[in-house]
């Protein structure tokens, strides 16, 4: 089968793909990294890092998630609290971000 050229994508999904972007870009700006500097530590070309800072949809995850991990940008919740402090960033701009993986179990009460 024939990979098509454009994949239709949603508007949240577009959104957080350019918020995940901006945050690279923004924690990569306060750590004094260029980007060639951070492409080259990631392994990956500085037109994929720039593509990824702009929100495309066709850069790998795998180059992404990298990306954030050296820059220090949480992926979950219990990591956003701490990038939030580092960089100043507001609230809203970690509305796009999962609050949980998964909800915390209640304690079962066993004692008949």
């Amino acid at each position: 089968m024939v990979k098509p050229v454009s994949r239709p994508i949603s508007q949240h999904s577009s959104n957080a793909l350019q918020l995940l972007g901006q945050l690279v870009r923004e924690a990569r700006i306060k750590k004094s990294m260029t980007t060639s500097d951070l492409a080259a530590r990631a392994g990956i070309s500085r037109a994929l890092l720039q593509r990824l800072e702009r929100g495309d949809p066709s850069c790998s995850i795998g180059a992404v998630f990298e990306v954030a991990t050296i820059c220090g940008v949480p992926l979950f919740e219990q990591d956003a609290r701490q990038l939030a402090s580092h960089l100043g960033l507001h609230q809203e701009k970690m509305a796009l971000l999962p609050k949980a993986v998964r909800t915390i179990a209640k304690e079962v009460k066993d004692d008949f």
